[in-house]
């Protein structure tokens, strides 16, 4: 509108006097109409009684970015310091702090920053829970052009190394993600501005609709303790019940829980399997392999059953036996062959239920 060229370096704005009148212009429209928005409180409206009130302010200190490639950047600047305990304070009174991208010198001067660096250095310096970045695209996408569910730090460093097509959005928001997730933000979500409901359901739903950056994996395969006795019952009762699954009680879970793996995924117990030893036939029973109907899909079955034999192999077992009614061809695919009673250990010989009829499978570990 100002008839000026929008001139670029390295990605970066050089921000003269114009452009910089033109940032704060902008910077204090955008303000009010958001604190406008904060401000609703009509009755019969999701925000009757609400009552939030907007703090802003000179929180965000800053120092100009000053010549690249031979060119000043004249009033761009990034961010300095990120004054995260007078933050605290105003969010100690239930305020809502809302933070421009300008900062401010100690000089007194005014720097247009880049709004991913305030948002990325706010959420490190006051160790956020969340920061949520919303974009033009869906959110990280694979190369089928799917969108990734979730990454680690690592995996989203090898899609930023390898994706020659990635969204420009993403290529700029991905980064900050990962600044963040290696510096004690525990999550970052890449999600669509455009998607009505985004944000709700990326927060409340297992799934999300965008991406999910973490700095470690979501799931966790470990040796279950009494305290899962209660999610793994949760998993493998529905199983029970259609006769998947041999019945067992609390009290016998509880008394061979140490026998269990758990494949946690974000808190909740998604699988689980159990190893019985036989040590006279250096032998093992993989027994109530199950994975949560909602999680899938993802391969958390091949997952237990690599733990499986994995410490199968470390206990000096030569062969993993399975007894299923339904199952039979998923456990062929991964290399079990056909067996029988017979070949059974003695002392499971013994136990075999031939009314239930199960299938005997054995793999040589």
């Amino acid at each position: 509108e100002s008839g000026t060229a929008i001139r670029y370096v390295s990605g970066l704005r050089v921000t003269d006097d114009i452009a910089l009148a033109c940032v704060k212009e902008a910077a204090g429209t955008v303000r009010v109409e958001i604190e406008a928005l904060l401000s609703l409180g009509l009755a019969n409206t999701p925000m009757a009684g609400a009552d939030i009130r907007v703090a802003s302010g000179n929180f965000v200190t800053a120092q100009p970015l000053g010549v690249r490639d031979g060119i000043d950047l004249l009033h761009t600047g990034e961010v300095r310091k990120i004054d995260a305990a007078a933050i605290r304070r105003r969010l100690d009174q239930h305020d809502i702090v809302l933070l421009s991208p300008i900062g401010y010198s100690p000089t007194g001067e005014i720097f247009n920053l880049s709004l991913e660096d305030v948002a990325t250095q706010a959420a490190v310096e006051l160790a956020a829970d969340k920061l949520i970045f919303l974009m033009d695209t869906e959110g990280v996408p694979d190369k089928g052009r799917a969108i990734h569910n979730a990454l680690t730090v690592n995996e989203a460093r090898q899609v930023l190394d390898k994706a020659k097509k990635l969204p420009e959005d993403v290529r700029y928001y991905l980064p900050c993600a990962i600044t963040a997730c290696t510096q004690g933000v525990k999550r970052a979500h890449l999600i669509s501005r455009h998607r009505d409901g985004a944000l709700l359901s990326e927060l409340f739903t297992r799934e999300g609709v965008g991406t999910l950056i973490t700095p470690a994996p979501l799931e966790t395969l470990r040796t279950a303790t009494i305290d899962d006795v209660g999610g793994i019952l949760g998993l493998i009762e529905p199983l029970e019940r259609e006769g998947i699954l041999v019945r067992r009680s609390r009290e016998l879970l509880e008394m061979e829980v140490e026998r269990f793996l758990v494949l946690e995924s974000d808190g909740v117990i998604a699988g689980c399997a159990a190893l019985y030893p036989f040590p006279e036939e250096k032998a093992a029973e993989l027994a109530c392999l199950a994975v949560s109907q909602e999680f899938r899909g993802r391969g958390f079955g091949d997952l237990l059953l690599g733990e499986a034999e994995k410490r199968g192999k470390k206990a000096g077992f030569k062969q993993l036996f399975v007894l299923t009614t339904r199952t039979e061809h998923w456990f062929e695919e991964r290399g079990f062959v056909d067996s029988s009673p017979d070949h059974l250990p003695k002392s499971k010989q013994a136990l075999y239920n031939y009314k239930r009829k199960s299938k005997v499978l054995q793999k040589t570990l």
